[in-house]
């Protein structure tokens, strides 16, 4: 795979650093995406590397997973970007397999109020494996149904249907029993009442860091955005083939007619929940973000058990997120290499400063050793330790979409003042 081009120079506006780099860094790096990461790790100050086992960091791709991370024994203080089964939350078809077991686990426990709150995620059928089971709900369940390839990105391959017959054909010549490699896909029933923002669909964009799995232990990025279509939204029968109305994917809505390239498709989470408590007000608003919280926090409990925990790991996942217009938080997927390039300034100045908190989180340098006042860094939340807390407070305000304090609470930190 071709290494990605480096950030535009145009979007190369780096926030204050903090902390501020070391004079003589010995902590030695290796990158693969020549990204916004790319640029982050530079202006850290630690040297760049390009042997394949002689570095401290690794911002690998999932490839290098795969091929080499079972075959190389890391040392005491080295870390990488990513679990050895990270797919079991990234992939489609095993991220649902995994929350409705977790719901059929705490129904046989008889903790049913917990299982209920499973319930964030639409019925969904793994295919060709399901396919008979699909049948059977669609029959029953009929309407706008949404295709999806497990294994690909950035909305390739995802289309809508109505019947069954659209299937029927489309499957053809794609899962004969005799194949050896069949293209595996999740079918979903599709969410037709999204939330709409000036008559448009969008959803969200939310940055989780985990950095042990066993105990977890996961922070929540303050900031994020809300993606859009450039059309207006429509369930009319001709339009269900339309992806600018329908999927909310840059890589799909930057080729549309009405593209802007100066503004972007995307909205900083902050104005979107401003607006949101304007219209609604402050306390619905509250619940719909610590629901949102609670979901996050409920997909990270369903695969614990079987992501394999290993302390040279963390992981940055983006969690796609849809609301409906009842204001019901839905779990759209997880990315386990989330964008980390720029269209437009501030895209760029939110990825980097997310990046930035990513690494002092991580503390190659140790500076956070002695510092036990960890439930904020930078633009990091504390979303979920374990033997301390399962789920927030319900009473507690969701820090999700608030301001980002993030340069001045590291500005307090590194001076050993207090968090707030």
């Amino acid at each position: 795979m071709a290494l990605q081009q480096r950030s535009q120079s145009k979007h190369h506006l780096a926030p204050a650093h903090f902390p501020p780099p070391i004079p003589a860094s010995t902590v030695r790096y290796r990158c693969y995406w020549k990204t916004i990461i790319y640029d982050v790790l530079q202006a850290r100050n630690w040297t760049e590397t390009e042997s394949d086992l002689e570095w401290d960091f690794f911002w690998s791709d999932v490839s290098w997973m795969h091929d080499f991370f079972d075959h190389v024994h890391l040392a005491e203080h080295q870390r990488i970007n990513h679990f050895r089964n990270y797919y079991e939350l990234t992939r489609k078809d095993l991220l649902i397999k995994n929350l409705k077991r977790m719901k059929k686990t705490l129904e046989r426990e008889n903790k049913l109020l917990e299982a209920s709150m499973y319930n964030f995620f639409p019925p969904t059928y793994a295919l060709p494996a399901e396919y008979g089971l699909f049948v059977e709900e669609f029959k029953k369940n009929p309407g706008v149904w949404i295709m999806k390839p497990v294994g690909k990105a950035q909305g390739k391959g995802i289309f809508l249907f109505t019947k069954l017959s659209q299937i029927s054909e489309w499957k053809k010549g794609r899962w004969k029993t005799d194949t050896p490699q069949v293209e595996n896909y999740i079918v979903q029933k599709y969410i037709d009442n999204p939330y709409l923002v000036g008559g448009k669909k969008f959803d969200l964009r939310i940055y989780v860091l985990v950095v042990s799995y066993a105990p977890l232990k996961a922070y929540l990025y303050r900031s994020g955005f809300a993606r859009f279509t450039n059309s207006r939204f429509t369930m009319k029968k001709e339009d269900i083939i339309n992806n600018f109305v329908h999927l909310t994917n840059f890589s799909i809505q930057k080729h549309a007619p009405t593209y802007d390239s100066k503004n972007g498709t995307k909205w900083p989470l902050f104005n979107l929940k401003l607006h949101m408590i304007t219209k609604h007000g402050e306390k619905v608003v509250h619940d719909l973000f610590r629901q949102i919280e609670e979901l996050i926090t409920r997909s990270l409990l369903s695969v614990q058990n079987v992501i394999i925990q290993d302390k040279h790991c963390f992981e940055l996942y983006g969690y796609d997120i849809l609301i409906d217009e009842a204001l019901k938080p839905w779990l759209l997927e997880v990315n386990a290499s989330p964008s980390l390039a720029a269209d437009t300034t501030s895209d760029y100045t939110l990825k980097y400063g997310m990046l930035e908190d990513l690494l002092t989180v991580i503390d190659m340098e140790k500076r956070l050793t002695h510092n036990a006042c960890l439930k904020q860094i930078g633009g990091f939340d504390l979303l979920i330790e374990q033997g301390k807390s399962d789920l927030k407070s319900k009473t507690s305000q969701p820090l999700l979409g608030c301001f980002n304090d993030r340069v001045e609470q590291l500005r307090k930190l590194f001076k050993g003042q207090a968090c707030k």
